[in-house]
């Protein structure tokens, strides 16, 4: 038998103390330098040693403070189940709960869990202004002109170096710069499809995406989602020739918040392109993994170019930026024309500033600290879901991205827990939201992006009692 490495059998003998309750959930642990002196090893196989545990999802840092049990709550609470729409195009108007949810967007008096964006003290804002006004003393005219249509050449160049991290491969010219990622989606959309078209999409899907669909002329076809591997193959082949493009968020998708396999990416990248049918990947929360590796795209398997590959920094560094871009493929020569025709240029000082901060290093300085702080919240959510809403209740288990999936028993009805939960100042996505069929409605989405205090713990109880109520 191969003999296990030193740190994994440390590793081991901590698991098993916590699987035995001789370490708690809560309990703060040894610290590295004092595992390191206790047990005669080195501060960085001792580091090694809470990485592997952390890997787990049986530990977690704390900022300043060091390594803590944690809940192992999620791993006992039961998943939501499959989801099963009609295999059915729909063009039907979206449901009004939409326009109600999103009409809160920016209120300062409200607990906002509707809404899958960090928190405003979570994000380097005097960094960024920093780099504003570096952009605008540096750039030529203090950045009053236009840039070429493509977009910043500094930001396309960083973006494609970033690539490199997921199989992507990509250069400059392969990028397009965009008002954010739901632009980029649009200008996809535009360039390949027309009013009467069929597009495939997960279900639950983010309600923007149903929207833009809608207001295009399409027809809507959602598919079979499974919880953690994501769209169902089996299901996608039996509409493929319904459909005329596909939209997959493949990387901590929005609301279920899984990653799907690397094997389903690639059969999915295949099968699509066999077929001859576009697909458009939104990879917006693929730099949010709470693992020590970034994901791989759909687009690192693109063999071809029918991969629209789109992205933005909305989720991770700076919302109000509109910041996006596209690595459209063999379709690049459409989609400018219709950049042209939009919008002309992209905002020249923005993302002048964006490419700069890429460049420095702070990027990936501010997406460890903005991990870690998910990741924490996360677990935290989770405990209290699991001790304070109704029995019965199942929870995605996400390993990145901002969301959670909440699953009630099927007498709840999550609009009414909306206009109760608004009456105490919270805001939740119900899950009606998230489909055009008649679905979900004992679901919710809960955002776990904004910042952890007594104030946010005690709203998320407070939200798991209405739900008794309710009940």
């Amino acid at each position: 038998m191969k003999k296990k490495f030193l740190y994994v059998e440390l590793a081991d003998n901590i698991s098993e103390k916590i699987k035995a309750a001789v370490f708690k959930p809560g309990d703060k642990l040894p610290s590295i330098r004092s595992l390191s002196l206790e047990n005669g090893i080195s501060i960085n196989t001792a580091k090694r040693i809470y990485l592997e545990l952390e890997s787990l999802s049986l530990v977690h840092a704390k900022a300043q403070s060091g390594y803590y049990v944690s809940p192992q709550n999620p791993h006992k609470l039961p998943l939501p189940e499959s989801s099963r729409p009609l295999a059915i195009a729909e063009h039907i108007e979206p449901n009004e709960i939409i326009d109600k949810v999103y009409s809160s967007m920016g209120r300062k008096d409200l607990t906002l869990f509707s809404f899958g964006v960090p928190a405003g003290n979570l994000l380097p804002i005097a960094k960024l202004k920093k780099e504003i006004v570096l952009a605008t003393r540096t750039l030529g005219e203090g950045g009053t002109t236009y840039e070429s249509i493509a977009g910043n050449s500094k930001l396309r160049r960083m973006i494609a170096a970033r690539s490199l991290g997921w199989g992507g491969n990509l250069n400059e010219n392969d990028l397009i710069t965009t008002h954010g990622c739901m632009h980029a989606i649009a200008l996809c959309l535009m360039a390949l499809t027309k009013p009467g078209y069929t597009i495939g999409l997960e279900s639950p899907c983010y309600p923007g995406i149903l929207q833009l669909a809608l207001s295009l002329g399409l027809k809507v076809l959602e598919i079979s989602t499974h919880p953690e591997t994501g769209i169902d193959l089996e299901a996608l082949k039996n509409v493929i020739p319904k459909i005329d493009i596909c939209l997959l968020v493949p990387n901590y998708n929005t609301p279920i918040g899984y990653c799907m396999p690397d094997a389903n990416k690639k059969e999915v990248v295949s099968l699509l392109s066999t077929h001859h049918i576009p697909l458009i990947e939104d990879d917006t929360y693929g730099d949010l993994h709470f693992g020590e590796v970034r994901p791989k795209c759909c687009k690192s398997f693109d063999l071809d170019g029918n991969v629209l590959w789109c992205s933005s920094i909305s989720k991770t560094l700076a919302p109000g930026y509109r910041v996006g871009w596209i690595s459209p493929g063999k379709y690049k020569e459409q989609i400018l024309k219709l950049k042209l025709v939009h919008t002309l240029s992209s905002s020249t000082i923005i993302h002048e500033a964006v490419g700069n901060f890429l460049m420095s290093g702070r990027y990936d300085q501010h997406l460890r600290k903005l991990r870690k702080t998910l990741k924490e919240n996360y677990h935290n959510y989770v405990q209290i879901i699991a001790n304070d809403f109704p029995e019965g209740t199942k929870v995605s288990r996400p390993q990145g991205g901002l969301t959670l999936w909440i699953e009630f028993p099927k007498q709840m009805d999550t609009i009414k827990l909306y206009n109760y939960a608004m009456k105490n100042s919270i805001s939740i996505a119900p899950g009606r939201m998230f489909s055009l069929q008649h679905q979900y409605q004992h679901c919710m989405r809960l955002c776990f992006a904004l910042s952890w205090d007594k104030e946010i713990s005690l709203h998320l109880k407070h939200l798991g009692k209405l739900a008794k109520t309710l009940l």
